[in-house]
């Protein structure tokens, strides 16, 4: 049986586009404010998301290292409802920051 698609797309291609919005704090930060997190099942389709760190897969990941943290931090409760506190969203959002220019002033 051949992959089904959507609206064009693969579901892995699906999933991938939507895993990598999650290394995106500000997007993190909409999705709690639009109460997405309070639903089971969205925060169960997060947890089955985390195929993405199997080796077979972060390899298609443009950013691994804040997309799989970010994933990584959803599995919690208490990450789900501080990601609504600015704060914690602005040191997410340096972190990434960081994490993308280091080495950058080495070449």
């Amino acid at each position: 049986m051949a992959d089904a698609h959507y609206g064009g797309y693969t579901r892995f291609e699906l999933e991938l586009e939507f895993v990598q919005c999650l290394s995106n704090p500000l997007y993190l930060n909409e999705l709690a404010t639009k109460k997405h997190f309070d639903d089971p099942q969205f925060v169960e389709y997060l947890k089955y998301l985390q195929y993405f760190a199997e080796p077979k897969y972060i390899r298609y990941l443009s950013y691994p290292g804040p997309t799989l943290r970010a994933l990584e931090l959803l599995q919690q409760e208490r990450f789900r409802k501080d990601i609504l506190i600015p704060g914690t969203m602005e040191r997410m959002a340096e972190e990434g920051y960081q994490a993308s220019t280091a080495g950058l002033g080495e070449r």
